[in-house]
């Protein structure tokens, strides 16, 4: 049965014959076991993957970093599984004296005491110290070596000052690194401004005007991926003790939680998500249609780059690509809508992004450039007009994409795969 793309709140169906279609992806269904959150952190921390328990690698005494996410990765529940992380901490002897906890920033703003209460729970807060890293104060960083990509390494160096550092965090598929979690907890999470910005200037390729890496992307955790590689240098200088990530479903409920080794457990991690939201494939198709989701995943276009990524993965070069986003809340990103939008050429807005690389400013640009080489469509509520000076073709329904896609393609219909969960679905040849 051919599902509908969700839009916002509302939904479209997809007006195309059948035998159009070439596939419609959809998550795999895994067997997990029956448990709480609480139960399967429990287990991870006691069962931990090419590790002692923490129990057996800390002793009174010593002191403790945390390191945990910032309020923009809240879809991880940390206040569910740091609470026990410290009571198992406090199990083999550590005092909450002895412990600190970082929030990894990385280039995000500071957050409000309700906003650290809220990632860690009221009562861990008033026990224990919890700190933001600020990527710009270099009186908090230590420089600790250079990468083998030539990035200098500044880390925050309270974390580095206590002799246990433990990495938390959650793993979903990422377009630059290939997952999140893991090593990102230290780059960029507690990293200085300057180590930030030459990794993630590792997604382009060597020289302006190359645009994009293509081995920057999602799922992609061989050397080949130059972000991802020089993370693992740089993490590995921080020389973190152990390692608890989690895995969440559609609904961000945790079903999976992984401890141990930083480096094996955070693969495991990653084995489950891409069991998960790894779709087989046999074909790339001339024209592919991708929701975003709907409600609330598609709030805005900056978080439709998760469909946009997954989307190039299945279709045909210079074939046509059709992103189902309301987006109510704009572009959610300035520097998304000024590369998108402001510069007259895609030299210029890769000239602008080397000088001054943002995420932000990446994903604009991943999106302007996509426009160059594709015919790309966008069902969204923005007007065509706030997409200025990018190839981005605006539309407000699904059948005028189509219709638009047959003007473009000759006045006919092509085939075509669906992706009615675009941002979650990565198809894998």
């Amino acid at each position: 049965m051919i599902e509908a793309m969700k839009f916002g709140q509302e939904e479209f169906p997809v007006t195309l014959p059948d035998e159009l279609i070439a596939a419609q992806l959809e998550p795999n269904k895994i067997e997990l076991e029956e448990m709480s959150v609480a139960e399967r952190v429990r287990k991870a921390l006691r069962n931990p993957i090419d590790s002692e328990p923490l129990n057996k690698l800390v002793k009174p005494g010593e002191s403790v970093c945390i390191i945990i996410s910032d309020v923009t990765r809240r879809w991880q529940s940390p206040e569910t599984y740091i609470p026990i992380l410290v009571e198992e901490l406090e199990s083999a002897g550590i005092k909450d004296d002895d412990i600190l906890i970082i929030s990894a920033t990385g280039t995000h703003r500071r957050q409000t005491v309700e906003e650290h209460m809220g990632l860690v729970t009221k009562e861990v807060y008033d026990r224990i110290k919890v700190v933001d890293h600020v990527c710009t104060d270099e009186d908090e960083l230590r420089y600790v070596g250079t990468t083998s990509h030539g990035t200098p390494v500044w880390l925050d160096k309270r974390a580095l000052d206590c002799d246990h550092i433990i990495l938390t965090g959650g793993v979903v598929y990422h377009f630059m690194a290939g997952f999140g979690g893991g090593r990102k907890s230290i780059l960029p999470g507690i990293s200085g401004r300057e180590t930030i910005m030459k990794n993630h200037n590792l997604a382009l390729n060597p020289g302006l005007g190359s645009g994009t890496n293509p081995e920057s992307r999602s799922a992609n955790l061989s050397d080949s991926n130059p972000v991802h590689a020089d993370m693992m240098e740089a993490c590995a200088m921080a020389k973190p003790t152990f390692l608890i990530n989690v895995v969440v479903n559609d609904n961000q409920e945790i079903i999976g939680a992984f401890a141990g080794n930083w480096i094996t457990a955070h693969k495991a991690a990653c084995d489950m998500v891409d069991k998960m939201y790894g779709v087989p494939v046999k074909e790339k198709t001339p024209l592919v249609i991708a929701s975003a989701g709907g409600y609330p995943k598609d709030l805005n276009f900056y978080q439709t780059v998760k469909t946009l990524c997954n989307a190039l993965e299945i279709v045909e070069d210079k074939g046509t690509i059709i992103l189902v986003t309301k987006s109510n809340e704009g572009f959610g990103n300035e520097d998304t809508r000024k590369q998108i939008a402001d510069y007259p050429t895609l030299l210029d807005r890769e000239k602008a992004l080397r000088a001054d690389f943002s995420i932000g400013s990446y994903i604009g640009y991943l999106f302007a450039q996509t426009a160059e080489n594709y015919n790309l469509i966008a069902v969204t509520g923005i007007p065509q007009e706030q997409f200025g000076t990018s190839k981005i073709h605006a539309v407000s329904t699904l059948d005028e994409a189509l219709e638009l896609s047959r003007k473009l393609n000759g006045g006919r219909d092509l085939r075509a795969t669906l992706m009615p969960h675009g941002a979650n679905t990565l198809p894998k040849f």
